[in-house]
Formats: structure tokens, sequence, C-alpha cells
């Protein structure tokens, strides 16, 4: 059988964000640890985070900085959510990140219904997540939509349809969506086990093969970079 990330290869025209916008205004952001630039900044606060956001894209004259795919960050120490004291940091980012204004269209990758929805409000944690389930050939799989408004969920529905790049949401600012400067979190997910509204978007080094394969890169769909 074919496999999923080969399908993905033939698919052409997939915008998960506002489709009016080319991807020669995306712009790469390096969130890693190894980003000198954020040691002088509190990337706890998401007013001040934003502000670099905004300055990263005038700077690169983009409309959009993406990335973050099996990139290692130290974003996510300020919450315990990611960091019980019994089990393994979770620091590996698993999905890409769209960062753009708050209110900015989200799309529905492709053809697919939504399988669950939640608002998850943990500090740090996705805040409203819908999760479509999608068909290709042969595979199963779903594609994950995190840090959206309330309203994107409030009249959604399991099972409702949405077809590849009709709005499915729209980004929500740091008061709902996990208190992150604006962005969208998209993340494939091949076997989804019994996890309902949420999955996990960042992962320990013990279990990042694991994930790496569960999760393919979400470019291969996007095509930002080829």
């Amino acid at each position: 059988m074919t496999s999923l990330e080969t399908l993905f290869l033939d698919l052409k025209n997939i915008k998960v964000i506002d489709s009016t916008i080319p991807y020669s205004q995306y712009f790469s952001l390096d969130l890693s640890d190894s980003n000198t630039e954020l040691k002088q900044l509190n990337q706890s606060n998401a007013i001040e985070f934003e502000a670099y956001i905004e300055f990263y894209l005038k700077k690169n004259k983009a409309t959009v900085a993406y990335g973050g795919y099996n990139e290692n960050r130290s974003l996510y120490k300020r919450s315990t959510f990611f960091n019980d004291l019994n089990s393994d940091e979770r620091n590996i980012h698993i999905g890409i990140d769209l960062w753009i204004k708050a209110e900015t269209p989200v799309l529905a990758a492709l053809d697919g219904k939504v399988h669950s929805f939640q608002d998850n409000n943990n500090l740090g944690d996705y805040g409203p997540t819908i999760i479509l389930e999608h068909q290709l050939e042969n595979h199963t799989f779903y594609t994950l939509y995190g840090h959206l408004t309330r309203e994107s969920i409030s009249s959604l529905k399991v099972g409702d349809f949405f077809a590849k790049g009709q709005q499915l949401a729209s980004l929500g600012d740091a008061s709902v969506n996990g208190d992150y400067a604006p962005h969208l979190h998209f993340q494939i997910i091949k076997n989804i086990e019994d996890n309902l509204g949420d999955y996990p978007g960042v992962c320990s080094k013990n279990k990042l093969a694991y994930y790496l394969d569960n999760c393919p890169d979400p470019n291969l769909l996007l095509k930002i970079t080829k």
C-alpha cells in the first residue's frame, strides 16, 4: 500500500490560513534553543512575543512566519502542563506553526469531517481546537488546528463536513489561545487513538521517534518549501 507521505506528494494548492496570502509572503522563523535572539526576549509574555513576531515579519517584508516541526524549544518551560515533575520534559514541537494576526481565517487542508473539538484552556495549551478526519485512498488520518477563537467551536458539531479550502475557524488571541502570540498550530496525525479534541503537539526526546512517525512533517502537505 502506498504510504500516506507519498500520497501527499501529489496533492497541490493546499492552504490552511487565508488563501489570498501567497507563499512568497511566508518567512521561516526559528524558535529553537539555538536562536540567541530569543534569550533577550521574555517568551512567557504573549504581548512581548507578539511584538517580536510583528517586528520579525516587518524586517523580512513578510506576512506569515512559519516553522517549528521537530524543533527543540525552551518556550514551554513556563508551564507545568509540559513539565510535570513525574514525567519527561516535553519540549520538541511536532506540528508546524503559522504566525499571523488574530482573526485570520483558518481553512480545512482537505475535504474532511469534524472528528472532535475542545477548548484546551491550560496555560500554554491549544485553547480552542478542531480535529478533522480525512480519507485518502486506503488511509484514514487527521489534521489538528489549534489556537482558535472560541466562536470557532461554539456551533460546531461532530460529523460536520468541510471542503478543502473552506473556512473552518479563525485564529484566537492570547486571551483564549493558551496565552500565545496569535498563530495556527497545524498537525497531521495518523493514529489518533482515543484522543478527542486534543493530541500532543509537543513531545519528549524519549518519545520523539514515535511522534515523528505518527505525525509527519506538515510541509509534505502544505509545500511551503519544496
